[in-house]
Formats: C-alpha cells, structure tokens, sequence
C-alpha cells in the first residue's frame, strides 16, 4: 500500500513539474493576502454575560504568479485556539502551495486548501461570519499537505481527486495514513452547482477504523439570490468504530442593492445512537450585510442554537461580524 501511493504521488509531482518546465514566461506579478475576521456579541438570558470583542482569525500573506499557468501562495493563519486561553493567539501556515494550470488540468502541491467543503463554502460566501457546515462541525479540515489535481471533462463538467496527511494544517504528520479524496461537479445550466464528494482518511492503528466522510450540495445563483443544500455524512469519526454523524445545512440569501444582502441558514447534526448527543444541535443564523466600499464589509445577524441533549436550554445570540481584505 505504502509502495503504491508512493508511486502516486511522485506521478502527480513529476508530470506537474515536467509541464512547468516547458512554459513560455510571461511578466510576473505579485499581490499581498491580507484579510481580518472579527465581531462584537451579545447574549441573552442565561448567555446575557457572553459579550464583548473579539478578532477571530487574521490572514496574512502574499501570491505571486510567475506566467500564465504557474503561481505560489503562502499565507499565514493568525487565530484562537481551543487548546490554549482565550487570550492568547497562535499563528500557523495556512498554504504554502504552488499551482499549475494547463488547458482543462488544474494540480496544487504543498500545503493546500482541501477539495471536501470549499465548494459549500464559496456558495455560501459568509466565511468570516459562520463556517460552511463541515468546517463548523470539524468533518474535515480546510487545508492539509499534499497534491491535488482538477479536470474539466465538459463545459459542465468536472472531476477531482486528492491525496493529503489527513491530520489539517495545524499538526505535523503524526500517523502513516493518508486521506484520499474524489469529487464531481456539475453545471447543468447556468446558476446551477451539483456536488458529490467521497473520501477515506486512514489509520494505522489496528484498534480503529478509517474515517470516511461522503457529502452532496445543491446550489442554485443568480445576479440576485442564491439558494444551496448540503447533506453530509462522517462515519467513524476519530478513527472510533460506529462513531458515525450527518446533517444537513440549508441557506438563502438575496441581495437588496449594491451594499446590502441578506440571509438565513439553517443547520441540523445528528449522531448514531446519540454518542455525541452533547454536541448535537440544530442551529439557525439570520442577518444582513452591508459593504462599505471596497475593503470592508459589515453583518449583523442572530443565532439560535437548539441543543438535542435533554435539560439543554436553548440558547440566543446577537452579532455584529466585520470582515477587512486587500
């Protein structure tokens, strides 16, 4: 098995590095990545004492296209962690990956953004308000070491695989398996965006299982609205044999000028005989936003969370989320 994805790898390497080596140069170009998340919130009845600022995530980091079909990106991660107190942040590698396009072939390499959720994630377009379905639950991670490769079959149609550590891009390389992806995408008309996506991530460890995660999305966009509907499924989750979750996660949004739009979502997750029932909740996200001029962006909105667990109280949140990029 180790021989075999050896082989793999080194093939995606070498035909991407073959082809670059035959480009005709072009003038290069360079941009810098900088982009801040932050909101101020409020809670109500028993979270009335949950309140205050907080920058969540910052972004920093620069682009620079060599020609036509190759470019690098390396970005830093600037957030809070779970693992450490609230006051603290701690910095990581976001991407630092190379990518090549030729004709219909797209390949990335190094440590690059994850191919399981990014489509959600686009469609859903409020990233620095709330994260797409997966990446809120922690199905997956956004970014991870390794190649990536993308073919346009059709005007419609397109298809991709992956190969990563499996472990994100906060921790090294602990274990020896790897996560395997593959993903289709269609647009059978304009507007609309039909996703499937199956992956495997594997474990090493002969008391647990691989995890595999298996999802599908439907989005339909226009000039002025967007609608999209996920449902998606992670099975042995932690590597746990019969930790198996799923949810689905609805949202719309329309736009109400040149600066405003508004939008609603609603998310649901679930766990195989309850084993997560401490986590499992129904959450709904409802607001506006506003952009104010070219760099900044503004959203109030208000959640509801609906936690499964009997005695859990539901609880009310009110946000204003600020998004900065150059």
């Amino acid at each position: 098995m180790k021989t075999k994805q050896f082989i793999l790898a080194s093939a995606l390497a070498c035909m991407c590095m073959g082809s670059i080596a035959q480009e005709t140069e072009t003038k290069p170009e360079g941009k810098a990545i900088i982009q801040t998340f932050g909101n101020f919130h409020s809670g109500f009845s028993d979270k009335k004492d949950d309140r205050g600022f907080e920058l969540e995530r910052s972004y920093v980091g620069y682009q620079y296209k060599m020609n036509e079909n190759l470019e690098f990106k390396s970005v830093m991660d600037i957030g809070k962690s779970s693992a450490v107190g609230d006051y603290q942040r701690l910095a990581y590698i976001k991407n630092a990956q190379f990518t090549w396009k030729k004709n219909h072939l797209t390949v990335n390499g190094g440590l690059i953004g994850t191919t399981q959720f990014n489509t959600q994630e686009k469609f859903w377009g409020y990233r620095y308000i709330y994260k797409s379905f997966q990446d809120q639950y922690k199905f997956g991670s956004s970014a991870d070491l390794g190649l990536s490769a993308s073919y346009s079959v059709t005007d419609w149609f397109s298809a991709d695989a992956i190969i990563v550590n499996g472990e994100g891009y906060k921790k090294v390389q602990i274990n020896d398996g790897l996560l395997y992806g593959l993903g289709a995408t269609f647009t059978p008309v304009k507007g609309l965006t039909l996703r499937l996506y199956g992956g495997i991530n594997e474990t090493t460890v002969d008391s647990l299982k691989n995890t595999t995660n298996a999802s599908v999305f439907v989005g339909y966009k226009t000039d002025v609205f967007a609608v999209g509907a996920e449902y998606s499924m992670n099975n042995n989750a932690g590597f746990i044999d019969g930790n198996n979750q799923s949810g689905v996660s609805v949202f719309g949004k329309v736009a109400l000028g040149k600066i405003t739009e508004m939008y609603v979502r609603y998310d649901q997750l679930a766990s195989k005989d309850d084993w997560n029932i401490v986590k499992d909740e129904a959450a709904m996200l409802i607001g506006a936003q506003f952009k104010l001029g070219k760099y900044m962006k503004i959203a109030p909105n208000f959640r509801m969370t609906m936690p499964k667990a009997d005695g859990a109280d539901n609880t009310y949140m009110a946000f204003v989320n600020y998004y900065f990029a150059l």
